[in-house]
């Protein structure tokens, strides 16, 4: 990984910090993302000290704002001529219905919305790169997924895990359509399970501990890294291995209308 860029979202705490750090041990350009600038710096700073690898950089911005997320492209395009692997890894989970400063459900927001606008205002940088991939952090909540596209910011009705896993099957849907739509770019496009693991998403949404963060990371660190998944594209996986996701997921004109609702509420 000496000679790759990769760029890893919410990458200041647990599993995305945790890929962080392992990437940069290989040797990576290790881009860390984080809201907060202070915290940002002390994992910057931890990383570099613990892996020897100078080449950790950090950029900041709130993902749960479509400014930023588009500031945060513009930094990236700005100051690297390179991007081989994009994490789409940050993610929260709500108790309680909250919007934000666009006017949109926080959970959606944050987990679907701001990735699938990160990685298409980054797909310009990810070509120039290719052979390139895309990474994105699902869950196995997306099998509970419901998708209601009247009840996509929960207009009617709002439960914290029931939009977290609306959320995740929305990664899934967006992870298989752009693999497609990528085809013969060079760029592939996978999302992953990374296991019941003991973050603070895990803690706010479920209340219980999990495995560690290094099992968490382990499936990411797998799908950035291996020369065993060059060219595949459009799967799902858990603890390094393709699964099966849920049915719906395969529901070609079903991604196709998700991806243009999300087209429209983020302004591409």
């Amino acid at each position: 990984m000496t000679d790759k860029v990769v760029l890893i979202t919410g990458s200041t705490d647990g599993i995305g910090r945790q890929a962080a750090l392992e990437l940069a041990a290989l040797g990576a350009t290790v881009l860390v993302h984080g809201r907060d600038a202070a915290r940002g710096r002390n994992v910057v700073e931890e990383i570099r000290t613990a892996t020897g690898n100078q080449k950790v950089d950090l950029f900041i911005a709130d993902l749960s704002s479509l400014q930023q997320v588009r500031q945060l492209a513009a930094d990236i395009t700005n100051r690297c001529s390179a991007l081989h692997v994009l994490i789409n890894n940050a993610g929260v989970f709500m108790n309680e219905r909250q919007l934000t400063v666009d006017g949109l459900e926080t959970t959606f927001a944050v987990n679907h919305l701001a990735p699938f606008l990160l990685t298409n205002l980054l797909l310009d940088l990810l070509k120039k790169s290719a052979p390139s991939r895309i990474i994105t952090v699902s869950s196995v909540a997306h099998t509970r997924g419901n998708l209601d596209f009247d009840n996509l910011q929960a207009e009617k009705s709002f439960g914290g895990y029931s939009s977290y896993a609306l959320s995740k099957l929305a990664n899934v849907l967006f992870a298989y359509e752009l693999g497609e739509l990528l085809a013969g770019t060079g760029i592939t496009s996978n999302c992953l399970h990374p296991g019941v693991i003991g973050t603070k998403l895990l803690r706010a949404g479920f209340n219980i501990t999990g495995a560690n963060t290094s099992d968490g990371a382990e499936t990411l660190i797998y799908l950035a890294s291996s020369p065993e998944t060059d060219g595949m594209t459009g799967k799902y996986f858990q603890q390094k291995q393709e699964t099966a996701s849920s049915p719906i997921t395969h529901d070609a004109p079903l991604r196709k209308r998700m991806w243009e609702i999300s087209a429209q509420l983020t302004g591409l």
